[in-house]
């Protein structure tokens, strides 16, 4: 394990507590990707984590050079509500969106919609997340110049409806209207957020 993902899974645990779960995958040229899972009893949340996205930084596929040192950073992060759904099934999904930068040559920011195109686990009504703003829960890993911190970056799952409705109006737009409604996010089997008023 790299010194930078030894040190993103020092701050995880940190945070979260140890993890009780891990898996790992490997898509073909790219690095391992290993994916946590962290109980909350007292939240009664379970809470997921990828751990290899941030092992390079993320490049802008424009760039004629990758540079091996500067560029953003970021993990994931996905919290849902333990025992409604299978979501264990979700370490798949999480992973395959964790490669993306390699695989795809993307850059995962907040604001950004990320579909793998199936559910996200059994039953789930949703394909796609939307990405939030870090800090909240895991804050920045700060690594030292020249490499930027690593982000924490946590996943909001989004139905195919909202997920057609922010690419019309945008993402702050869709977390007005969730906000607005009450919407439990953390729910794994919640239905759609009204969206028309």
């Amino acid at each position: 394990m790299s010194d930078v993902l030894h040190q993103v899974e020092t701050k995880l645990s940190e945070a979260l507590g140890e993890p009780d779960a891990r898996a790992a995958l490997t898509f073909v040229g790219t690095e391992r990707i290993e994916v946590l899972r962290f109980l909350d009893p007292g939240e009664r949340l379970v809470r997921y984590a990828t751990l290899g996205m941030s092992a390079a930084p993320m490049t802008d596929p424009s760039a004629i050079v990758a540079e091996p040192e500067r560029g953003p950073r970021a993990e994931l992060l996905l919290s849902v509500r333990a025992g409604l759904s299978d979501t264990d099934k979700v370490l798949r999904p999480l992973a395959v969106l964790a490669a993306s930068p390699q695989v795809e040559g993307v850059i995962v920011a907040p604001g950004a919609s990320l579909d793998v195109g199936e559910p996200l686990w059994p039953g789930a009504p949703f394909t796609s997340v939307l990405v939030a703003e870090p800090g909240g829960l895991v804050g920045d890993l700060e690594l030292g110049p020249p490499r930027e911190p690593v982000r924490f970056l946590p996943l909001l799952p989004m139905t195919a409806n909202e997920a057609a409705w922010k690419r019309v109006h945008g993402a702050e737009a869709l977390q007005e209207r969730w906000l607005r409604h009450g919407t439990d996010l953390r729910d794994p089997q919640r239905q759609a957020v009204r969206l028309e008023d």
